[in-house]
């Protein structure tokens, strides 16, 4: 069942996310980052699992971040990673965004949702406020893409 994450949701999606992040392929993101930012998320649940979430972060006056799409690496490839994404972007044109980002090392997946890479310069401050907490801070190596909304 896709739907928006709750409060009970925070300890599985950290969970996930550590999942990738031990890879050092995400961000790992702490608990109390993950109650802040839990209006964010939405959740793919299984059998009382969550088994796939993803957050749009609004960042900016028309910018908005898409953080921590994780699937569960028995159920990659199976549509839920498209199925969370496009619920996230769903949400856009009622926020009255214009412009939504991401960095990532998974840009196929990104290309086929419309994204398009970007210089990085050209993205607002404000996004960067998340990623002093990267162990690859400064030299980040993700790549930033964008898809326009308009």
């Amino acid at each position: 069942m896709l739907r928006k994450a709750r409060i009970e949701d925070v300890p599985q999606i950290r969970q996930l996310i550590n999942i990738y992040a031990r890879q050092e392929v995400m961000l790992p993101r702490a608990m109390g980052e993950l109650y802040e930012l839990v209006r964010d998320f939405y959740v793919i649940e299984e059998d009382n699992k969550i088994i796939a979430c993803c957050a749009l972060h609004v960042t900016w006056e028309d910018y908005a971040e898409i953080l921590s799409l994780a699937v569960a690496p028995d159920k990659t490839r199976k549509g839920y990673g498209s199925r969370i994404l496009e619920a996230c972007l769903r949400e856009v044109p009622q926020l009255g965004i214009r412009h939504v980002v991401t960095l990532t090392y998974a840009s196929e997946f990104f290309e086929y949702h419309g994204f398009k890479v970007v210089d990085k310069s050209i993205l607002p401050h404000k996004l960067w406020s998340m990623c002093v907490n990267c162990p690859r801070f400064p030299d980040c190596d993700e790549i930033a893409m964008m898809k326009d909304m308009e």
